[in-house]
């Protein structure tokens, strides 16, 4: 009997161990939980202002673009037609449309009437654009062609031609528009914030039928980029 006791004492003494046991384990898996319960509470609380700051960059990029294409149109709106430009209010692309008044086919030089369209119109354009330079990343002069060119040349070779050729004519634009004495003062900020771009026939523009317009899509194009993709990426990097 004595043994018996002995046993069951033993047995009864080893459970209150396994409780005493279980109930550590289970303290140290409610403390576990409520860390990761502050854990995830302060990840969304993060993840929420993150998408609150970037939902105010958003905004104020649309209200940017808004604002910098109603200037743009406050100053261009009666130069348009007689300039065969438009102004694009989702990209704030400035095209001047008419290849005839830009350049000689296969040329890289401004013709004279090109010079004094860009005469009148880089000043003034500038001077828009310092108004919002706290929000532009860069102002690009885009040139395009068409996907054509002269003789048999295979459409790779045509396509390189051409992008030769956009880009001499971009950079011909930028440095008659570096040289303009109307905008001398400015030559650093122009230096640091446009470039020239040449897409070749990347880009070319397509007819209601979906065909390429090959007259429409020899342009020039100054584009605003404004720095609200710079801004966001900032905020995801948390810098």
């Amino acid at each position: 009997m004595s043994q018996m006791r002995s046993l069951f004492g033993k047995g009864h003494s080893a459970g209150t161990d396994d409780e005493h046991h279980w109930l550590s384990v289970s303290d140290l898996m409610a403390g576990l939980m409520m860390v990761f319960l502050f854990i995830s509470i302060a990840l969304m609380r993060h993840a929420l202002l993150e998408r609150d700051r970037i939902k105010e960059v958003a905004v104020a990029y649309q209200e940017n673009q808004v604002a910098i294409y109603d200037a743009l149109m406050d100053e261009f709106e009666d130069d348009l037609e007689e300039w065969q430009a438009s102004v694009d209010d989702d990209t704030l692309a400035f095209t001047f449309q008419s290849p005839e008044v830009l350049f000689a086919t296969g040329s890289e030089s401004l013709r004279p009437r090109f010079q004094q369209i860009l005469n009148d119109f880089f000043p003034r354009y500038l001077d828009i654009l310092l108004d919002f330079s706290d929000s532009i990343n860069e102002v690009r002069i885009e040139g395009h062609t068409s996907s054509l060119w002269a003789g048999d040349s295979t459409d790779q070779e045509a396509y390189f031609n051409n992008m030769e050729l956009s880009q001499g004519r971009t950079r011909s634009v930028l440095g008659y528009l570096y040289d303009l004495p109307d905008v001398s003062t400015h030559q650093e900020w122009i230096k640091a914030n446009v470039a020239a771009v040449g897409f070749s026939s990347s880009r070319v523009v397509l007819d209601e039928e979906g065909h390429e317009d090959t007259e429409r899509s020899r342009r020039v194009s100054f584009r605003v980029i404004t720095n609200a993709d710079t801004q966001i990426r900032q905020i995801l990097d948390g810098t």
